[in-house]
């Protein structure tokens, strides 16, 4: 039955989605995993709860007016997909880049409905966006563009609702001026968003939470094949949040990180990236990653940003964008003795890919699991938030490490008590799968 239902199930995302092909590869992932875990409970079949799943509860679409500097009316969309509320308020990011459309959004918030199970902590599923690009923009520019934005998407969110957070393109300072506006819009000061200021409520390691959550996880896969971090050789592709303390937490744990990348190309360090000089020129110049080389001669720069994958590497942590790390990518990876990748961006790899790192008897760690630091660290947030109160570094860095330790287990144990031991992708799947899908036929049909 289960290559049946796959295919049925990818029948019917196929012709209700047309032409949004990132939300299908998405959907095939989770069916692959789930069909064993649907042909032993027959009242999930019944109920139809992956059916559901595919569903979005709620899609919201809408005009975004703002203007530029020099007087022009621009217009834009903005989207906000709310997935799934089976376990708690919708949780997710905003993602702004002139590549999202709705399927991209969609794809985003189908993977969080399972990523946010794992976190054990109670949220939903949901994600948003606009195909706004603050890159080139003035900081007035983007002010108005994020107020315009949030002048319709404060109907849509709030602290018990939907929950949002930054993705590509939103920072600290896109999440200030949307959060500004929202206070202003409501007349409260609410946990609305994460990823906010030190200063009005945000956290402590929420800025680092999403790199060093994808170490924490790699640390089990490789302690798994009884090695450590220590004097193995990483690349990692991305210069933004999760490549920057994924690059940090590496360094700190022993490891010598040679290579990272931007949209444009990518750099080589042997002696080791100087991340002080990656933090200057993409946290305060917001400039391009190929600026290194002019403070580290010796360093080389490369264009085009797939080549990455080409630099000996022991493991590789793919933390840019959606399918960078392909088929020909991975052999190469193997090829040059690679034993473990870490997905810190949001579904990497291409389902090739994945099948030669397991093929390989390479350790895989998925994007569901494996970066699913920054929103656990955001629903920390939204728990001290709730509460009016402020964790030290320390507490909330410990309880990130005990969070990506038990995402983890919960893969292992899946996948091991549904006969594919080691699957660490059909293993989040279905961790994540179980818990909502329990919480959905608990609630009856909605």
């Amino acid at each position: 039955m289960s290559k049946q239902f796959v295919d049925y199930i990818l029948a019917q995302v196929t012709a209700r989605n047309p032409g949004e092909v990132e939300f299908h590869q998405a959907v095939r992932e989770v069916a692959e995993s789930v069909a064993v875990v649907i042909d032993k409970n027959p009242a999930f079949a019944k109920g139809k709860v992956l059916e559901r799943m595919v569903e979005p509860e709620r899609q919201i679409m809408f005009r975004v007016p703002w203007m530029d500097d020099k007087g022009e009316v621009q217009i834009n969309r903005g989207f906000r997909v709310q997935f799934s509320s089976a376990i708690g308020p919708y949780k997710g990011g905003l993602r702004f880049h002139p590549s999202v459309y709705l399927g991209i959004i969609k794809f985003l918030g189908f993977e969080q409905i399972f990523k946010n199970a794992l976190t054990t902590t109670p949220i939903g599923g949901g994600k948003g966006g606009s195909d706004f690009d603050p890159k080139g923009k003035s900081d007035n520019e983007v002010m108005r563009f994020c107020q315009s934005f949030m002048g319709e998407l404060f109907r849509h969110v709030g602290a018990d609702t939907d929950v949002p957070a930054g993705d590509i393109g939103v920072g600290g300072r896109e999440v200030g001026y949307m959060f500004g506006q929202y206070k202003k819009l409501t007349n409260s000061f609410t946990g609305v968003l994460t990823g906010k200021g030190l200063d009005f409520g945000g956290s402590l390691v929420r800025t680092e939470a999403t790199g060093y959550g994808m170490v924490y996880f790699t640390t089990r896969m490789l302690e798994d094949r009884k090695t450590s971090w220590k004097g193995r050789t990483v690349v990692i592709s991305g210069s933004g949040n999760v490549a920057i303390y994924g690059i940090q937490k590496c360094q700190q744990l022993g490891a010598n990180v040679v290579a990272c990348s931007d949209s444009n190309g990518y750099i080589v360090d042997e002696a080791g990236i100087d991340l002080d000089t990656v933090k200057r020129i993409k946290e305060v110049e917001r400039g391009r990653i190929k600026e290194y080389v002019q403070a580290h001669p010796k360093a080389k720069y490369f264009e085009g940003c797939s080549g990455i994958w080409t630099v000996p590497c022991d493991v590789a942590l793919p933390s840019a964008t959606q399918n960078e790390l392909d088929g020909e990518a991975a052999k190469i990876l193997v090829k040059n003795g690679c034993i473990a990748v870490a997905e810190g961006a949001n579904m990497p790899s291409t389902p090739e890919a994945v099948d030669i790192f397991h093929e390989a008897g390479v350790s895989f760690g998925p994007a569901k699991a494996a970066n699913a630091g920054g929103v656990a660290t955001s629903a920390l947030e939204m728990s001290q938030n709730s509460m009016r109160l402020n964790w030290p570094f320390e507490e909330v860095d410990a309880r990130l490490n005990q969070i990506m330790n038990a995402i983890y287990d919960q893969c292992v144990e899946a996948a091991e008590a549904y006969g594919m031991k080691g699957n660490l992708v059909a293993g989040a799947n279905i961790a994540g799968f179980l818990k909502v899908a329990k919480a959905m036929q608990a609630q009856g049909l909605v």
